[in-house]
């Protein structure tokens, strides 16, 4: 069964959360959950991934973001 939404994993580990991964979080909310994205992401916040030296973690879909920003992110997620 196809999932109708991508999945947005966020680590919050502790390594994660002293590289920002809160605000990385809140900035991606207020990006996808807006038109034209709205209704095609669906967060979840995970605990460590144990990537810690790549943080913040997240995953979107099957791609990693090491070290991940929401210009990286965005990028991704514009292309076709």
């Amino acid at each position: 069964m196809k999932h109708p939404r991508k999945l947005v994993f966020i680590c919050t580990g502790s390594d994660c959360k002293k590289s920002g991964c809160k605000q990385l979080t809140k900035v991606l909310k207020e990006e996808l959950c807006s038109a034209p994205f709205k209704g095609q992401f669906k967060f979840v916040k995970t605990k460590c991934l144990d990537m810690c030296k790549s943080a913040p973690v997240t995953i979107i879909g099957d791609h990693f973001f090491k070290k991940a920003t929401v210009e990286k992110m965005k990028e991704y997620i514009k292309k076709p």
